[in-house]
């Protein structure tokens, strides 16, 4: 614990509090007593003792007249119980304030400097000497992770106290100087040391314990060195993040090494979107549209190929899966029975997700 009156100031600054007359000048007194004690790197709990220290100083002071009554000594310790009351409060206000103030300028600088860090905008001298401050070595290599909300009731709980938190729990479980967590651009972002095992698994526990089980999704980039490696890092974990929002996958936990196909699917919209119109086109001439057997070879796809488990998860026969498959087969001239056809007809499915096609049947 701190020194409840280091250098004599806080004892000397409640004394002078209590020796003005009750009214705003003791209050704006006291608030200023309890930020220049955050400033001091005091704790509520010592500020406290402080002023009781004082206050007791202060009693012993002034009830050594041998001339008091009882009733007299009672009235004085209970004005001056209720003054004590007074100060304390407004010494916590102060306290309180500034330590928000502080936080909050904290927090700005952070976020600044994860901006620089992983924009490579900032000087890299400059940016340097700013990240010894978070004990990052920006020649090292890094992972960046991010976790962003799926729906609006978790978005709106995933706050900067949630990354607060979040990165103090890291920090005790990984050390300072190996992770740096703060919120950007509503996502939560970690930047970890190269090689860290257990990263992503801590964060999603942490994530299961401040947002629950569901409604959100934590994507983990390559780790790649260097400054131009955090911006990639990050590019990569948002990336899976939108790939997956837009193929429909529910894993919490996606890496982006797993999910390279889909970079590679839209590195050239224009052959994507050809392999799309060409292979799946024609099930728009289907009566209903082509979404239902779109629908059916995306489910038979996540089941890998297995009749049985797509007909459960879409809550029809086998048969019924079988004859829209055979309608494809018809329509298309690709059947994902087929080893040769499979493959094509895959890509076509994915490329059609990630360009959200069709847009409306016709």
């Amino acid at each position: 614990m701190s020194d409840p009156q280091p250098g004599g100031w806080l004892a000397d600054g409640c004394a002078a509090i209590l020796d003005l007359p009750p009214g705003v000048r003791r209050l704006r007194a006291a608030t200023d007593l309890g930020r220049r004690a955050a400033d001091a790197g005091l704790q509520p709990p010592d500020l406290v003792n402080g002023v009781l220290h004082a206050v007791a100083a202060h009693w012993q002071t002034t009830t050594t007249s041998p001339a008091d009554t009882a009733a007299g000594v009672h009235a004085r310790a209970a004005v001056l119980l209720t003054d004590t009351q007074t100060i304390v409060t407004a010494a916590l206000h102060g306290h309180a304030r500034q330590t928000h103030a502080e936080l909050a300028r904290h927090d700005q600088a952070r976020t600044a400097f994860v901006n620089d860090l992983l924009t490579g905008r900032a000087d890299p001298g400059r940016l340097a000497e700013r990240a010894q401050r978070y004990g990052i070595r920006i020649s090292a290599t890094h992972v960046v992770l991010v976790a962003r909300a799926t729906n609006p009731r978790s978005r709106a709980t995933l706050t900067a106290d949630v990354a607060h938190r979040v990165d103090a729990a890291l920090a005790r479980r990984f050390g300072d100087g190996n992770t740096l967590t703060t919120l950007r651009d509503t996502d939560l972002v970690c930047i970890s040391a190269g090689g860290l095992r257990g990263i992503a698994a801590e964060i999603a526990h942490l994530l299961i314990t401040e947002l629950g089980t569901d409604g959100w999704q934590l994507a983990v980039g390559r780790a790649h060195p260097g400054l131009p490696g955090l911006a990639t890092s990050l590019d990569e974990a948002r990336n899976t993040l939108d790939h997956a929002a837009k193929l429909g996958f529910t894993t919490p936990v996606l890496n982006a090494a797993d999910l390279l196909v889909f970079p590679v699917l839209l590195r050239d919209r224009d052959a994507i979107t050809d392999l799309v119109d060409t292979v799946l086109g024609p099930l728009t001439t289907a009566r209903g549209g082509a979404r239902l057997y779109l629908d059916t070879l995306t489910v038979l796809f996540d089941n890998q190929g297995n009749y049985t488990a797509t007909a459960r998860q879409m809550h029809v026969s086998v048969r019924t899966v079988t004859y829209r498959l055979d309608r494809i087969q018809q329509l298309t001239g690709y059947h994902p029975g087929e080893p040769t056809q499979r493959f094509t007809l895959q890509a076509a499915v994915l490329g059609a997700r990630l360009l959200a096609w069709p847009p409306t049947d016709t």
